[in-house]
């Protein structure tokens, strides 16, 4: 690598920018393997006779692997160090890939998901990095940025699937093993620690990672980190939720093949890398986090609701572009998403300790995984019995009902001044305790 590069890579550890700047192209590599992977997962399925419900498990699997692993992964990263518990996520998933590309049975691709979901469940441990990384009014924008990076690798990462593909069946997961090599050796050498030695040693004789998801939901259910955590997970099951339909929806409607659905799908992560970059942060300066999730929310609430409405708005006139009512609609969910789900994961990192920001981070993934699984099964009912619209509808009131759960979260924002002077008081009275600790154990 050329001494300037290597030079402006070490300085970029230093600094809040800095550290999300490398994070953000540790994240990116990652997803462009992962999505490497998964458009071609049910096609080296049925080449080993699998039926339609095995394809799905192996979607599953690496669900239920996800929140198995994701409060565990967090907790290690609050008693650790966040570095080491993203490296070994990236190695579980180098060790996927290779499995992928060599599997010559149904079972081994299982194997291969089942080893990839146990590494995957770091996303949190990449949220409490942000969150460790940036001052509290930032993390939101932070957040967002770190989105957009993911975002990127979805769009990029199919792309070369079906380039490398040409190449051979082994190749697909060979190249996405050798990203996640370099991605490996790129983090070990400029990503920096996070989790300074004095959070992670405050983080001894905490909660475990089971205690803290069943709590989320008994006997803490009411508190404000466990009603972010439930806004988070509603929200995300009902935006995942109607994926699969919403792709049905345009082959009924509106003649999309699967020669064209690709067109969707770039012009919906495009949206979203545009709004996470662009929009996100200036909300968030002047509305705070808590109304920028409400008007995501809405925003979001809305395009999904709306969205079987477009099909009796068709451009009848315009042939060529019957389609851009529901362009329009549609463009409310990305937009939705990029500014509520940022801003509810910000919050969560103001409401719970540092020492226990990792953990808080796993359960939050844990239960917006348990959302994605159960909510489609759901969607899917309401759908095939009440009609295509039905599942819309359920997810737009869903989400508009995460409003009523964030109700007098509003001191923990960002733009409120009683929140960070008590902020500012529990850092001056932690820095006080350490210091009383150290003067008797000089004693």
């Amino acid at each position: 690598m050329p001494s300037f590069l290597t030079k402006r890579l070490d300085a970029l550890r230093s600094g809040d920018a800095g550290k999300l700047s490398v994070l953000m192209f540790t994240a990116f590599i990652d997803m462009v393997g992962a999505l490497m992977i998964i458009p071609l997962l049910p096609f080296y399925a049925k080449r080993f006779g699998a039926s339609d419900f095995a394809v799905m498990a192996l979607v599953a699997s690496f669900a239920a692997m996800q929140l198995i692993s994701a409060p565990l992964w967090g907790r290690v990263s609050d008693r650790y160090g966040r570095k080491p518990a993203l490296l070994f996520g990236l190695g579980a998933s180098m060790i996927a890939y290779v499995v992928f590309a060599y599997a010559d049975s149904y079972w081994l691709l299982l194997a291969s998901r089942i080893i990839q979901g146990a590494g995957g469940g770091t996303t949190g441990v990449i949220q409490a990095y942000v969150a460790d990384s940036m001052a509290p009014k930032d993390r939101a924008r932070g957040l967002g940025w770190l989105s957009s990076a993911t975002n990127a690798g979805v769009v990029i990462g199919p792309a070369i699937a079906s380039f490398s593909h040409n190449l051979g069946p082994h190749w697909p997961g060979m190249i996405a093993a050798l990203l996640c090599a370099m991605n490996i050796l790129f983090a070990l050498r400029y990503l920096p620690e996070s989790h300074d030695a004095k959070a992670r040693l405050r983080t001894r004789g905490g909660r475990t990672p089971f205690d803290a998801v069943a709590r989320v939901a008994g006997v803490d259910i009411g508190q404000p980190y466990a009603r972010l955590i439930w806004m988070y997970s509603v929200g995300l099951g009902a935006f995942y939720g109607v994926n699969a339909l919403i792709i049905l929806f345009l082959s009924r409607h509106f003649d999309v093949t699967e020669n064209s659905i690709g067109f969707f799908f770039m012009y919906m992560g495009g949206l979203s890398i545009v709004f996470r970059l662009f929009l996100l942060g200036p909300a968030v300066d002047r509305f705070g986090e808590v109304r920028t999730a409400r008007l995501g929310a809405v925003c979001l609430g809305l395009g999904l609701a709306l969205t079987p409405i477009t099909a009796y708005l068709k451009l009848t006139a315009l042939p060529d572009f019957s389609w851009a009512p529901f362009a329009v609609v549609i463009a409310l969910v990305p937009l939705g998403a990029a500014l509520n789900f940022p801003s509810v994961t910000a919050l969560l990192s103001r409401v719970v300790g540092e020492n226990e920001r990792g953990l808080y981070m796993g359960v939050q993934q844990t239960y917006g995984g348990i959302a994605r699984v159960i909510y489609p099964l759901v969607a899917g009912i309401a759908s095939d019995r009440l009609g295509e619209a039905a599942p819309f509808w359920i997810s737009g009131g869903l989400v508009l009902s995460t409003i009523a759960m964030g109700s007098q979260l509003g001191r923990y924002s960002s733009r409120t001044a009683e929140f960070e002077a008590a902020a500012l008081s529990a850092e001056r009275a932690a820095v006080s305790e350490e210091a009383t600790a150290e003067a008797k154990a000089a004693e």
